[in-house]
């Protein structure tokens, strides 16, 4: 089970490569919830709260760790927690979300679903965002361009709000002939030239890594302008201070897998990193001190 996760997934094994393979993999909330067992617990079970392997199957369907009795589900402490929505919905929002180039709107996404309030494709989204960047993702490495950009149409507040500018850190690798660009990495700074580039380089490059930090920088500047085309093209609005680093991790997402094979396994990726991403109920993601990265220019 553990060569099969290590293992690069497969399209047509491992995710639908197409819409009509998407509605007929998940017809019901029981084939999503076997697929989420699948990418969660594929490695084999461990309880959320003892890290216990072994368990019984409750009647309910619940998990009972066999060490400290924990009730669980395979949607429990993820961003599905406690949904009323069928997973069937989720899991078309996914695809939605990663089968468009460029993202997908809430209120676009509220329509083709149908449904009932733009709040819940607001969140969803928000929640999506939230498990796109990846606990413990490999460094850049090789030769690595590190500089800074300032965005327009950050609001101080909510949407609506006046706009100002961001200064956003971006880490890009520069993979040699046959490439242009590599991955990304992305940041917010207090303000321009501030020490924290030198720690936002320690966390994003691998050691031993060539860096360039100085003016001329053809990679910064192409990430920095596909970034501010994306932020005033795709999401038509200001974005609030406290979520750009969110959109910032859509953006590294995006870009990172665009030279992927299937969209699908864009979706496969997503929903991997889903089940190991906490639950962020509304009240958090609306909160501004939920993030400590609440400063722009």
């Amino acid at each position: 089970m553990a060569e099969e996760r290590a293992r690069h997934p497969v399209g047509g094994v491992d995710y639908p490569r197409t819409m009509q393979e998407l509605q007929a993999w998940f017809p019901d909330d029981a084939a999503c919830l076997a697929y989420l067992e699948r990418l969660r617990w594929g490695a084999g079970f461990s309880c959320p709260l003892c890290s216990g392997a072994s368990f019984w199957q409750a009647g309910d369907g619940l998990r009972v760790c066999r060490a400290c009795q924990r009730r669980t589900s395979v949607t429990a402490g993820t961003i599905f927690h406690r949904t009323r929505s069928p997973l069937q919905l989720w899991f078309m929002a996914a695809w939605l979300i990663t089968a468009q180039k460029n993202g997908m709107s809430a209120q676009s996404l509220q329509r083709v679903l149908g449904l009932r309030s733009y709040e819940t494709a607001w969140a969803w989204l928000h929640k999506f965002r939230r498990a796109m960047v990846r606990e413990g993702r490999d460094r850049l490495r090789g030769q690595v361009e590190v500089g800074e950009t300032l965005v327009d149409g950050v609001s101080a507040g909510y949407a609506g709000g006046s706009t100002g500018r961001a200064c956003v850190m971006v880490a890009v690798e520069k993979p040699g002939p046959g490439r242009v660009l590599g991955r990304i990495r992305l940041g917010l700074a207090d303000r321009p030239g501030t020490p924290g580039l030198m720690n936002f380089a320690r966390n994003a490059v691998e050691p031993g890594s060539i860096v360039r930090t100085d003016g001329a920088l053809p990679g910064v500047r192409l990430v920095a302008s596909l970034l501010q085309r994306w932020l005033t093209g795709t999401l038509h609005y200001g974005v609030a201070g406290h979520h750009l680093p969110y959109y910032l991790d859509e953006f590294t997402f995006r870009f990172n897998r665009r030279s992927a094979d299937h969209r699908g396994l864009l979706f496969y990726r997503l929903l991997e990193q889903a089940v190991v991403t906490d639950p962020h109920p509304l009240e958090e993601i609306l909160d501004p001190d939920h993030n400590p990265y609440w400063n722009f220019s």
